[in-house]
């Protein structure tokens, strides 16, 4: 059994890893902690109660260090700021980690890159199986159309209450291609537009559009235009859930791996 600490336990996807650890949705995980902020008003309740499940004996703290001696695996999805000082804890302790928190600047994704020295990280923009195969199949197809005239567009829709934009699946669906492109996504990425340009559309350059409203959990659609003809890849996340299993299967895939930065590519294989 690969015992898991997740943190950020009383949130949406928090409460949903928890859940599908205690119904054996990915079999042979034990739930060995469960971690929130010290204000949280689940804090010493029973993890498995507030997931509804049922008891877990597991009770919900503010303390990572005492529960992280338990753990094979830390599962992550607390906030930019607790991701960014909980990588090198786990490094000094350690312990494998699974990040799905998005939002990290470079300084907090420096912090993370520098604990994988020390342990096995699985960091990825979005835990769904799904759009990481879109993730490998748009790096595909940017080499393909490279320097054949296609524009690329991404819009991405969610729910009112996200923070950050452009998403973090948003910036990887970017990267893909750019990378297949062989282009670097920072220098050629155009966030929104207003007014009238000057200029026409540079031929190199990927746009991005974020929606917010609503409850949208995540839609993603990567256009690639040319005179002629368009083509589109969307994927559309309709639960929460498939983000946690997700993640749980890179917390199985992960444990006992080498120290490292790993993708869930790497957890797919592909």
């Amino acid at each position: 059994m690969t015992k898991v600490v997740v943190v950020g336990a009383a949130g949406r996807m928090g409460r949903a890893l928890v859940r599908f650890i205690r119904n054996g949705t990915v079999p042979d995980l034990q739930l060995a902690g469960a971690v929130d902020l010290w204000d949280c008003p689940e804090l010493n309740r029973d993890a498995g109660v507030m997931a509804g499940v049922g008891e877990a004996g597991v009770p919900v703290t503010c303390d990572l260090a005492a529960v992280a001696p338990g753990a094979d695996v830390i599962v992550d999805f607390s906030s930019h700021h607790g991701t960014s000082g909980n990588a090198p804890r786990c490094a000094e302790w350690g312990k494998a980690l699974v990040v799905g928190t998005t939002g990290l600047n470079a300084e907090q994704e420096a912090a993370v890159r520098d604990a994988a020295k020390a342990v096995p990280i699985v960091m990825a923009p979005n835990m769904s199986l799904g759009i990481n195969l879109l993730f490998a199949l748009l790096e595909q197809v940017g080499r393909t159309l490279k320097d054949r005239g296609y524009d690329v567009e991404i819009v991405e829709r969610h729910h009112r209450l996200k923070k950050d934009a452009p998403s973090g699946t948003a910036l990887g669906l970017g990267r893909a291609v750019a990378k297949g492109m062989g282009l670097d996504l920072d220098e050629v990425a155009a966030h929104g537009r207003h007014g009238i340009s000057k200029d026409i559309r540079p031929d190199r350059q990927i746009g991005f559009h974020a929606v917010r409203g609503g409850d949208f959990v995540g839609d993603h659609t990567v256009i690639f235009a040319t005179d002629g003809e368009s083509l589109e890849f969307s994927h559309r996340a309709t639960s929460r859930d498939t983000f946690a299993i997700g993640a749980l299967q890179a917390a199985k895939w992960v444990a006992g791996r080498a120290p490292g930065l790993y993708s869930m590519r790497d957890v797919l294989g592909v």
